[in-house]
C-alpha cells in the first residue's frame, strides 16, 4: 500500500492548533470532512472517539494512529496532523505525541485498514524520516516527505 494513494494534502494539518487528545481527534476529523470526504462527521467522530476510549491509540515513540469503522465513509480515509507542542495522547510508553495519523474506514474493509496501520509504522520506525516529519511546518513539506520516502 502506498499512502500518498490515499492521503491528500487538503487532508494534513500542520502544524495542529489542538493542546489535547480529544481536540487533536477532532480537529483530523474536521480536516476530513472539510475535505468533503465523510457522509457524516459526527458518525465519524463518535466512531474513532468510542474506539479511543476502549485503549489509546497513542502507539509510543510520539505517535498515535486513532482510527474508527463506521459507516460514513466508503472507502479508507486518512488525517495526518503535527503537533508543534507534544500532546499527552494516554501512550503506552507515557510519552506525549507530535505525530498523529486518522484512519477512518467501513465497517467491512478491514484488509486496507491493517495494510495501512502496517505502512504508516513501517515509515516511522526510521527516525531520521520522523523527525523531519515533526519539524515539517506545512501540509506540503509533510506530504512531499511522505511521497519521497514512499519512492524510495
Amino acid at each position: 500500500m502506498i499512502l500518498t494513494q490515499i492521503l491528500q494534502p487538503s487532508c494534513i494539518k500542520a502544524p495542529l492548533e489542538s493542546k489535547d487528545k480529544n481536540q487533536a481527534i477532532e480537529e483530523l476529523v474536521n480536516v476530513l470532512s472539510d475535505a468533503g470526504l465523510l457522509g457524516d462527521r459526527a458518525e465519524a467522530l463518535e466512531a474513532v472517539m468510542a474506539r479511543e476510549a476502549t485503549r489509546s491509540t497513542g502507539i509510543g515513540s510520539g505517535i498515535a494512529i486513532p482510527h474508527g469503522k463506521c459507516g460514513a465513509v466508503t472507502e479508507l480515509i486518512m488525517a495526518i496532523g503535527i503537533a508543534r507542542e507534544p500532546i499527552d495522547f494516554d501512550s503506552i510508553d507515557d510519552k506525549p505525541v507530535q505525530i498523529i495519523v486518522l484512519l477512518i474506514s467501513p465497517p467491512d474493509q478491514t484488509g486496507p485498514h491493517i495494510q495501512a496501520l502496517a505502512r504508516i509504522s513501517r515509515l516511522l520506525l526510521d527516525a531520521p524520516f520522523k523527525a523531519q516529519l515533526e519539524k515539517a511546518g506545512s501540509p506540503e513539506e509533510v506530504f512531499s516527505l511522505i511521497s519521497g520516502k514512499e519512492s524510495e
